[in-house]
């Protein structure tokens, strides 16, 4: 049986790593967008084309992320390693040219190195702020 692909899960998974509430996530998406919103749309199976076009570009993450994770699959990737590359599998071993540990541990390198330059804009963007009203009140 084939298992199907979670899109506003993967993106509420997504979001969550980046340490990025719902609110900021609807308030990046425009006027249109609330965190009821946002929390709806994490719960569909599918989502439109041209909005996960539209997350990735906010959360920077490819909207192939979106459409092809599947965490059940990763975990038994992961499960299933018992020493460097050698994969458990119905007829025994079966030689990786890769370490899935390795991919994922890169992964969670690169979504924490966008984190911290999502964190360095946004307090960029507070100090600008506190720039535009303390000339306000001058």
């Amino acid at each position: 049986m084939e298992q199907k692909i979670h899109q506003g899960r993967n993106i509420k998974r997504f979001r969550e790593m980046l340490g990025i509430k719902q609110e900021a996530l609807a308030f990046d998406l425009g006027e249109d967008w609330n965190q009821k919103k946002i929390s709806l749309l994490e719960q569909k199976d599918v989502v439109e084309e041209a909005l996960l076009q539209k997350i990735s570009e906010v959360l920077n993450i490819p909207v192939e992320a979106f459409q092809n994770f599947d965490e059940e699959q990763a975990i038994n990737i992961i499960s299933n390693t018992f020493h460097e590359g050698a994969v458990a599998n119905n007829s025994g071993y079966i030689n990786c040219t890769f370490n899935p540990i390795e991919k994922w541990i890169e992964a969670l390198e690169e979504i924490k190195r966008l984190n911290a330059e999502l964190i360095k804009a946004k307090d960029e963007q507070i100090r600008l702020m506190e720039k535009l009203i303390e000339n306000n009140k001058a």
